[in-house]
């Protein structure tokens, strides 16, 4: 027998033991559901009632709107007031637009009405999305967070599978889009009833005066972080380009000849892809190379985007966003990771929100771009011309970015603290700075 001390055993099911993530990855989860139902409707009842591929190009044209307007004040109130209570409120909303969808649909009101309602879906998620995506940090211990995120990331993959699903068989059961959007309502308004049950808490305040720099901190953070700045323009410009899910309505019925229940398939796809995949990487160790890792990856999002666009069998079309979502998960799981790792707690909102707009939004944004050049070229040919474009972006940011190739494992990165002084070689983002 020895003295020396033991190796301390990994718990895999550590977070799910604390009921405040046990509630949240609930809640989060039927709103997340919730939330993909209406993004299936929506495209589903565009495009029956009007025939045009522009119709669905507008959609993500309305949602991502809000976003330049609240983007940087939303920020600011994540830091500055208890973040339940923001998301709290900006769930409720977005249950009240949900009933307004359903509502739009059961009455047959005019499509400019729907965009009305998708502007005020943007506005909800533009306000929700740096305190929801902020609150358990709050929370937990750090030693706590990484295999929280784990469980978040593979029940958000999970509801990303069963929504799309779930939103298809309601259109082809119920015959339309009304049932599905009041359902889709529960699923939002469970996420407020959960939230709730968690403690409401004031962020720790800088001490710094109220000032333009202080609004543009988070900005001023990425631009600092030239490794951040990398990983964030990789899945900006990746989705953006790569961004064919929007067009499934209109490859699912013109291209591979299927209806709503075929769409519902298509949209899931991405999720199995991603979730087995998250699954995956908690069981993996450490990457040594995590920007070498996020390259690759994204370089296979876009090879697996020209594949989907290329194919005609429903089948293989399942088995490209199979993988489409299996690299998305990895890019998820380093940015996320990175972006907690670097940012201090009192900068954590402003940084989410930035980071919000150009990640989260860039699908909306991808979902315009995408439509818009179908309307010029064809379907086929967006989508071919987006995987080519995200590999021509990885090829960009190895040569603009060449230090995100050569950082260490992602634990051993650091919070900037002093984040508004000018940079010095000491808050460069870990080992990686070099």
């Amino acid at each position: 027998m020895t003295d020396e001390p033991q190796p301390e055993r990994h718990d895999a099911y550590a977070a799910l033991r604390n009921p405040y993530v046990r509630s949240f990855i609930v809640g989060r989860s039927a709103a997340t559901i919730g939330a993909q139902i209406i993004s299936v409707a929506v495209g589903w009842e565009l495009y029956e009632r009007t025939g045009d591929v522009w119709a669905l190009a507008l959609v993500g044209l309305f949602e991502v709107a809000p976003v330049v307007f609240l983007m940087l004040p939303s920020g600011n109130a994540a830091d500055r007031y208890p973040r339940r209570n923001l998301a709290m409120l900006a769930y409720s909303l977005l249950t009240v637009a949900a009933l307004g969808l359903a509502l739009i649909s059961w009455l047959q009101a005019p499509v400019e009405v729907v965009y009305a309602m998708l502007v005020v879906i943007g506005s909800a998620r533009a306000i929700a999305s740096p305190s929801v995506g902020t609150i358990l940090p709050q929370i937990l211990e750090p030693r706590q967070f990484a295999n929280s995120q784990a469980w978040l990331i593979s029940s958000f993959q999970l509801s990303s599978i069963c929504g799309p699903a779930i939103g298809g068989i309601l259109i082809a059961l119920m015959g339309g889009a009304t049932g599905a959007y009041v359902v889709a309502a529960v699923g939002e308004l469970i996420f407020v009833a959960t939230l709730a049950t968690l403690p409401s808490i004031a962020p720790i305040p800088s001490g710094a005066k109220r000032s333009l720099a202080e609004v543009f901190a988070g900005f001023l953070f990425i631009k600092r972080n030239p490794i951040f700045a990398a990983a964030i323009t990789l899945d900006l410009f990746g989705v953006l380009l790569g961004g064919a899910v929007s067009l499934l309505p209109v490859l699912a019925k013109d291209i591979l000849g299927t209806g709503p229940e075929g769409l519902g398939l298509l949209r899931a796809a991405p999720g199995v892809g991603a979730l087995l995949t998250a699954l995956t990487i908690t069981r993996l160790p450490p990457w040594q190379r995590p920007g070498r890792v996020l390259l690759m990856t994204v370089a296979g999002f876009g090879v697996a985007t020209v594949a989907f666009g290329l194919s005609r069998d429903l089948w293989l079309s399942m088995a490209c966003l199979f993988f489409v979502g299996a690299t998305d998960a990895v890019s998820m799981v380093i940015r996320g990771t990175l972006q907690q790792m670097i940012t201090p707690d009192h900068l954590r909102g402003r940084v989410a929100a930035v980071n919000y707009m150009f990640i989260n939004f860039s699908n909306e944004l991808g979902g315009f771009e995408s439509a818009a050049v179908a309307k010029l070229v064809g379907p086929i040919w967006s989508v071919v011309g987006g995987g080519v474009g995200t590999l021509a972006v990885v090829v960009l940011v190895m040569v603009l970015w060449p230090q995100l190739a050569r950082i260490g494992p992602l634990h051993t990165l650091r919070p900037a603290e002093e984040d508004l002084l000018p940079p010095r070689a000491e808050h460069a983002a870990g080992p990686a700075g070099a």
